[in-house]
């Protein structure tokens, strides 16, 4: 039954089966069970939901994240959501903590953004609200025509660092690339420290790799049609020739702290960590909101010079850890509570983004 005008509906939270500790931690912080809802995949890898509670004028609250098994995450998150909508639930919200796909949110050659579409279908599906946090490019809120909010992780890990890092003050923040130097510069200010930045590259991106275009047309042909399409011979753009890796900033005798939104493929900050050593630094920390670390990334970051690494719990990662000695995880769960709190109270959410500037 609809809540009576001037009254809260009743709150539901759904938990799929990407993260189910997370779910619970989140319950237990709201002081609520986690609604009866079954979740699994018939023998043709079909996904069925079923909602064994009435959800019919509740607000429905859906925690779901994105894991290595991408595509069943996605597809549990549409078929819970659109449970939901034809359930009559008066609202559904999306808690989110990492979207999946957010990587794919440029355009490349002849790809597509995934993550427009990924946008899209979460409307469709009968999302209301998305609550997510640290998007791997902020433009991607815009994406959806549903509001989203997009929480910060990095007073947790700025915490983690005043608290668990001795000589902390010694350290130094490490942008791992120029496109990095925002963030960096944001925890650096916050922990009145210095920044570096780690310039050039040892492989070939994906951008810069050969992909058989002939487009625009050789010269010899743009000469012979010269004059029939009046066109005029376009200067060429020369490749980027990147150099190899280097460090713009002094990090000797310093702790080095890299930080990054997520780490999935580890190989470029093992090699970063090796040129940081190199360059002087005596210990290599990385910092991210999302650990996916993905294929062998824990033999990799164990057989590495790093340190530490640091994630929070936004993805899964406790068999990386039980492989892996030197990942540490920081729980946020506390933020998405918060952020539920607010919202199903129809409370501003302008606190949980104070001292947050637009770089951020």
């Amino acid at each position: 039954m609809a809540a009576a005008p001037g009254q809260k509906c009743p709150m539901v939270i759904l938990a799929g089966n990407s993260h189910p500790e997370l779910a619970q931690l989140i319950a237990s912080r709201m002081g609520i069970r986690l609604g009866d809802m079954t979740v699994y995949h018939k023998s043709n890898r079909e996904t069925n939901v079923e909602i064994k509670e009435s959800v019919r004028g509740k607000d429905v609250y859906i925690i779901q994240t994105g894991t290595k098994d991408v595509n069943n995450d996605v597809m549990e998150l549409l078929i819970i959501s659109y449970a939901c909508k034809t359930s009559c639930a008066s609202t559904i919200v999306g808690v989110v903590p990492y979207i999946p796909y957010s990587k794919q949110s440029k355009m490349r050659k002849r790809g597509s953004v995934v993550c427009k579409l990924m946008a899209t279908m979460f409307g469709k599906a009968g999302l209301t609200h998305i609550i997510t946090m640290d998007l791997h490019q902020k433009e991607i809120q815009g994406f959806f025509d549903i509001p989203v909010e997009n929480l910060r992780a990095s007073p947790f890990l700025i915490d983690y660092i005043e608290q668990s890092i001795p000589d902390y003050r010694n350290a130094i923040i490490v942008a791992r690339n120029p496109n990095s130097v925002k963030r960096a510069t944001s925890y650096a200010e916050r922990l009145h420290l210095g920044i570096a930045v780690i310039h050039g590259d040892d492989k070939v991106t994906e951008t810069d790799s050969e992909d058989g275009r002939n487009s625009p047309p050789l010269l010899r042909q743009t000469h012979h049609h010269k004059m029939e399409f009046g066109l005029e011979i376009l200067p060429v753009l020369l490749p980027k020739e990147k150099p190899p890796l280097n460090v713009v900033g002094d990090v000797g005798g310093r702790i080095a702290i890299i930080v990054d939104d997520m780490i999935d493929d580890v190989q470029s900050y093992v090699n970063i960590a090796e040129v940081l050593k190199d360059r002087g630094a005596y210990k290599v920390y990385v910092m991210a909101t999302h650990g996916l670390l993905s294929s062998d990334a824990p033999r990799l970051l164990d057989d590495s010079c790093i340190d530490e690494v640091v994630v929070t719990n936004t993805v899964p990662h406790e068999i990386q850890k039980m492989q892996c000695h030197k990942i540490r995880t920081v729980d946020i769960s506390v933020m998405l509570v918060e952020a539920i709190r607010r919202i199903h109270n129809n409370e501003s959410m302008s606190y949980l983004f104070r001292n947050i500037e637009t770089h951020d």
